[in-house]
């Protein structure tokens, strides 16, 4: 169930395929998959799974006679059927998009379980001998699932580094009144200037709220890198990753090690060394969360409908028909978990402002991202209203969920900085951070990011190019007493699956 997994896409075109108008709900884009969901995640799909086996099971043996090996064959093969039948529906559609030939699959599989039934129910066949062949082959299935999800899994300590090479310092020192330090991820939060020129919005009311809050907001500012893994792999590790580990080589699809120095970071590290308290949350992504800092936060599992994962295996079986014809609605469900998590993010972060010991919380907010759940007001939206007939972000759909969005953020936003600078005995420090810039934009605009931050006291030699990979760098020089330099500000394209093939784009903006 874990390994290959994708659901909905995410960041910046980095977490799915992209179709010719945008990119699709559903596909494959996964090496390392079973580092990209939780374990607890399948869980409710696998005892749905047992459950529908054992009864289809119970049903073959009374149809059957009792007659126990026909009625595991037939099990077996009724199983496949039903689980093979959403891959197959997925993978024509994919290949002959508006064609008819997903019409015809009900009827080809019904044709499939005719002859099944067909072939157990022959006298002379008895299906005996098959068992202890087909429970070998099981046992190695689950085997090779199970050490797939284990490896991805396993333990390490606490306070380490995903890459020794990363660049921690050991010698930073902690200010009589040390400030809480909240670094605040938008997922594909743009900069005004591509706002403006891309959707027609303008954005600067938004960025003056901040600069009257004492926000520093880089107006040419550009992301490292343009996928997420890539991006805060670099900016949470102060480091480009060319010069983090030399196995990120333009032949590499592996993921792995960027995940693991992504969780087990060196801004995480020197703030753990410092004594700080760190918080995290959940993002929706298990290859996101970093669940072993001191105060992982995520909402009650009452609150939330279906999971990403959930959706994506209802789509993936017969079950699909759940979904087409009404009973079960996916996407409905899908808005319901996103909104949720994001309320439960808010609903949350003014209390870490009042914790008596100084913390660091990273906080990524899949927003203004897709999935689009918000309109301007704050209202929930379906997120399949953004969706063409094939499963697609149109540019018009994207930019009106894009900007609407964006808008609620905003307000929630400002509420949220209130809260914490009103709860703040010591003027805490603030990043506001887009990872990387939205989809659908020519490739060196998807660079273009917000970078707005609050160093209350110490603001002085920010400069308009800032990109992500030197924030901390500043952080621990103007507050801890370190001697980070600071370094080029560069920006590297990287196409799919070659994560690391990177070659430089410019920097065109004009600082304002």
């Amino acid at each position: 169930l874990a390994a290959g997994v994708w659901s909905r896409p995410a960041s910046g075109g980095s977490r799915g395929p992209v179709g010719r108008q945008g990119p699709r709900r559903e596909g494959s884009d996964s090496s390392d998959g079973a580092a990209q969901v939780a374990l607890i995640a399948v869980m409710r799909p696998m005892l749905a799974s047992l459950l529908f086996t054992v009864f289809v099971y119970l049903l073959a043996w009374i149809f059957l006679s009792r007659n126990t090996p026909k009625a595991a064959f037939l099990t077996a093969l009724i199983i496949g059927l039903f689980f093979t039948f959403g891959h197959v529906h997925m993978a024509l559609d994919k290949q002959f998009p508006g064609a008819a030939l997903v019409q015809w699959l009900p009827a080809l599989w019904g044709v499939l379980f005719l002859l099944s039934i067909f072939w157990v129910t022959r006298p002379r066949l008895t299906f005996a001998s098959a068992a202890s062949t087909l429970n070998a082959v099981a046992v190695v299935l689950i085997l090779m699932a199970a050490w797939n999800i284990f490896s991805a899994i396993g333990p390490r300590e606490v306070h380490a580094l995903g890459i020794p090479a990363a660049p921690v310092q050991n010698d930073l020192a902690v200010p009589e009144d040390p400030p809480d330090v909240y670094y605040i991820i938008l997922d594909s939060y743009a900069r005004a200037d591509l706002i403006r020129r891309a959707y027609g919005f303008d954005n600067t009311p938004f960025l003056s709220e901040l600069e009257q809050r004492g926000f520093y907001v880089a107006s040419c500012s550009q992301s490292n890198y343009v996928r997420t893994e890539l991006s805060l792999g670099s900016s949470l590790n102060m480091q480009y990753l060319q010069d983090l580990s030399d196995t990120f080589t333009p032949e590499s699809t592996a993921r792995r090690l960027l995940w693991s120095a992504l969780k087990h970071n060196a801004v995480r590290y020197n703030f753990e060394s410092m004594g700080y308290e760190t918080v995290t949350f959940e993002t929706g992504f298990d290859w996101l969360n970093i669940t072993d800092t001191d105060r992982y936060l995520s909402p009650p599992p009452a609150s939330n409908g279906m999971t990403d994962f959930e959706a994506l295996f209802l789509r993936t079986t017969l079950a699909r028909y759940a979904d087409d014809l009404g009973w079960v609605n996916p996407d409905e469900l899908l808005g319901i978990t996103t909104r949720a998590r994001f309320n439960f993010v808010f609903d949350s972060v003014g209390e870490i402002s009042s914790m008596p010991q100084p913390t660091f919380t990273y906080l990524h907010l899949v927003s203004p991202h897709p999935p689009f759940v918000f309109d301007a007001q704050g209202l929930p939206v379906d997120p399949a209203d953004y969706w063409n007939d094939q499963g697609l972000y149109t540019s018009a759909l994207y930019k009106k969920g894009y900007v609407d969005q964006m808008q609620y953020l905003n307000v929630v936003l400002l509420d949220t900085i209130d809260s914490i600078l009103a709860n703040s005995e010591t003027p805490p420090v603030i990043i506001l951070q887009g990872d990387h810039g939205p989809w659908l934009q020519p490739r060196n605009d998807r660079f273009s990011n917000l970078t707005a931050v609050y160093f209350p006291g110490r603001s002085d030699d920010l400069y308009p190019t800032l990109s992500p990979v030197n924030i901390f760098r500043m952080v621990f020089n103007k507050y801890f007493g370190g001697n980070y330099d600071i370094l080029e500000d560069v920006s590297y394209f990287s196409p799919v699956p070659n994560l690391y093939d990177f070659s430089e784009v410019p920097y065109p903006c004009e600082p304002q």
